[in-house]
């Protein structure tokens, strides 16, 4: 295993003992088997050497002997036993995490979905329960479980990822450490049945364990760690007075009012993490959409649109026009928005003609923004894609 400058565990300590603010680190990986719990239990061990006081709060080992060895002498908070559907469920025991009050916890898993009856639905909310509470976290993920890549996977690996974490979450963490290995020696480990069962192997070499997918999988993750290294330099830059602070740029995301708009949110949030620490979300609010008047269709997928847009860190925005471009428009002026983006479905040549394109509109009256228009799958009712009616254009 190899892994680039690595932060070394004695860093995590000193970066605690610098202050009383809990800390996040965070193991990212390109697929299962780069092992990433592997090293984690190693700086665990090192740091309880040193006399950290360390707990493992939940260690999945998928039955991998050697990983099961690792965890050794290191205290285990003992799981919560959950009751369902007639077996039981065994889940990370948050309360008793934080009731024993260690420096650090070890959590793996992080995109994992906890079982009915838990305190929180994600893993991940239990980490932020947990560095609340005043205990700093160590915790692994793939690259595949980031919500922004959630389009990308699939195009890449076939494989629509359940499982996903905010990339908000991410930026929180102090410390982003790659966890890598060459694409071969992860195939070597999988035929060896040290990332899977031997009923899976061949299914996985032949899926989502390709070469092609795994080498572009590599890429996101080191991608990631990059730009998450950049965000800090320059954080660190400014506040040290080292470069002046650049220019910020400010993403917008033209949210349907109707129909799923979680494509064009996605992208939204990986152009804002690479040049923005704020981004829009923005719906108008027509005549015809005012509450008591809206479709309960249409209401129900704006609202979920919301909270879709919340979930990745989207500053909300509802504006109420009876002309959307308009409303648009004077936002973006106000606002001094840099990158637009809308959805955009085919639209026959007489549709454009008898009601013109909503991009072109906007492209006329701002000069100053880069416009990016995301293809969406299948048109809504009015034809354009975003839920932005035609006739709002006239």
């Amino acid at each position: 295993m190899t892994v680039d400058a690595r932060p070394s565990a004695e860093s995590l300590l000193a970066r605690i003992q610098e202050g009383e603010r809990s800390r996040l680190r965070v193991y990212l990986g390109a697929a299962p088997g780069v092992g990433k719990t592997f090293q984690m239990l190693e700086d665990a061990h090192l740091l309880k050497r040193q006399g950290v006081d360390i707990v493992i709060g939940v260690i999945e080992p998928h039955g991998r002997a050697d990983t099961e060895s690792l965890v050794g002498d290191l205290e285990r908070v003992p799981l919560r036993q959950i009751p369902y559907r007639g077996t039981t469920l065994e889940e990370m025991n948050l309360d008793a995490v934080i009731a024993r009050a260690p420096a650090i916890a070890v959590v793996d898993e992080l995109a994992h979905t906890n079982a009915p009856g838990s305190k929180n639905e994600k893993r991940y909310q239990d980490v932020l329960e947990l560095l609340d509470a005043g205990i700093s976290v160590i915790t692994a993920v793939n690259v595949q479980h980031l919500e922004t890549l959630n389009d990308a996977i699939e195009r890449i690996t076939g494989v629509r990822v359940r499982e996903t974490i905010p990339d908000g979450f991410l930026r929180r963490a102090d410390e982003v450490v790659n966890v890598d290995v060459s694409v071969d020696l992860l195939r070597t480990r999988l035929r060896q049945g040290k990332v899977y069962g031997v009923e899976k192997i061949e299914q996985a070499l032949t899926n989502f364990f390709r070469k092609g997918n795994l080498s572009a999988l590599r890429e996101l993750a080191l991608r990631q760690v990059a730009e998450d290294q950049a965000a800090k330099s320059q954080a660190y830059r400014e506040r040290e007075g080292l470069a002046p602070a650049a220019i910020p740029e400010k993403v917008m995301v033209c949210m349907a009012s109707r129909g799923s708009a979680k494509k064009l949110l996605r992208m939204g949030s990986r152009i804002a993490g690479r040049l923005a620490s704020d981004w829009f979300a923005v719906y108008v609010e027509t005549p015809k959409e005012e509450p008591g008047r809206i479709r309960p269709e249409d209401m129900a997928a704006l609202t979920e649109n919301i909270s879709f847009a919340e979930r990745l860190g989207a500053n909300v925005v509802k504006l109420r026009s009876a002309k959307v471009v308009d409303a648009l428009v004077e936002f973006a002026r106000r606002e001094g928005v840099t990158h637009v983006i809308f959805g955009q479905t085919a639209r026959s040549r007489w549709n454009l003609l008898l009601h013109g394109s909503i991009v072109n509109r906007f492209l006329n009256e701002v000069r100053d923004a880069t416009v990016h228009v995301v293809p969406i799958s299948s048109p809504d009712r009015n034809g354009d894609g975003n839920g932005l009616p035609d006739e709002d254009l006239r």
